[in-house]
């Protein structure tokens, strides 16, 4: 029996076929799926870009058995945002804390899947693929925004209040919403959390840094145009520990 090959295929996008493929599953998630928009958006050619594409890498993850990509990642290192002129999030946080550390950044962001593949191997593949990139690249400190679903800060209250007192980072990792945009995350005090229910409001992308250590930063932004509340993240390589290490790269340090 003819060996199949694996299932999957990531690399980071070379042509712009791959970059127009990237954009597609984008705009099928974040602005068909849930009602995001913005200048740039092409309705027409049913695109999801804005002006910090050309300056980002995209990673993207491909079925082998009919070439779809089925998962993308954006990613900007320190480099990059130099000539773009700022990081994507900087809009939406103050990002003095990492600036000043001197290590060596990778924002994050647009992380998305077809809806067919979510819950299977290809998010494994595309968590893959960005620890090969941040181990040949030696990034110390990956960060950015998640979002929740809806503009309403006050129906997240649950899971923010959670997210703030639980996985605040610490001062010197601790990124804070912009002052004209800063929406309280602590809505609770953390004894009227109720811990499961709020858990179930995470999206897992936000539940997958947790497990890796990682921390949120101090309030939340609500981005309408996009029709979410985003949160920062933030995850120090040097602060994981074996097990986070491992479940990260598929291996120990």
């Amino acid at each position: 029996m003819t060996d199949p090959g694996p299932p999957f295929s990531v690399k980071i996008a070379e042509t712009e076929a791959e970059l127009r493929a990237a954009q597609a599953l984008r705009y099928d998630v974040f602005v068909r799926e849930l009602g995001g928009g913005g200048p740039l958006v092409d309705h027409d050619a049913g695109l999801e870009r804005d002006r910090f594409d050309p300056f980002f890498d995209h990673m993207i993850v491909s079925d082998t058995a009919n070439g779809q990509v089925v998962g993308v990642y954006r990613l900007l290192r320190d480099s990059q945002a130099r000539a773009a002129g700022q990081f994507y999030s900087e809009d939406e946080y103050d990002l003095t804390p990492l600036r000043r550390s001197g290590r060596r950044l990778l924002e994050l962001g647009r992380s998305c899947l077809h809806p067919d593949y979510r819950g299977g191997l290809a998010m494994h593949h595309l968590w893959t693929g960005l620890a090969e990139y941040v181990q040949a690249h030696r990034i110390e400190v990956l960060f950015g925004v998640a979002s929740f679903h809806g503009t309403d800060p006050e129906a997240l209250a649950q899971p923010l209040s959670l997210l703030h007192h639980q996985y605040l980072a610490p001062p010197d990792l601790r990124l804070r919403a912009q002052s004209a945009h800063f929406q309280p995350m602590d809505r609770l005090p953390i004894d009227q959390i109720d811990r499961r229910r709020a858990m179930v409001q995470v999206p897992s992308l936000i539940k997958a840094y947790l497990r890796l250590g990682g921390f949120v930063g101090e309030g939340a932004f609500v981005d309408h145009a996009f029709n979410t509340t985003d949160v920062s993240l933030i995850l120090d390589t040097a602060r994981m520990n074996e097990r986070q290490r491992k479940r990260y790269t598929g291996r120990a340090a």
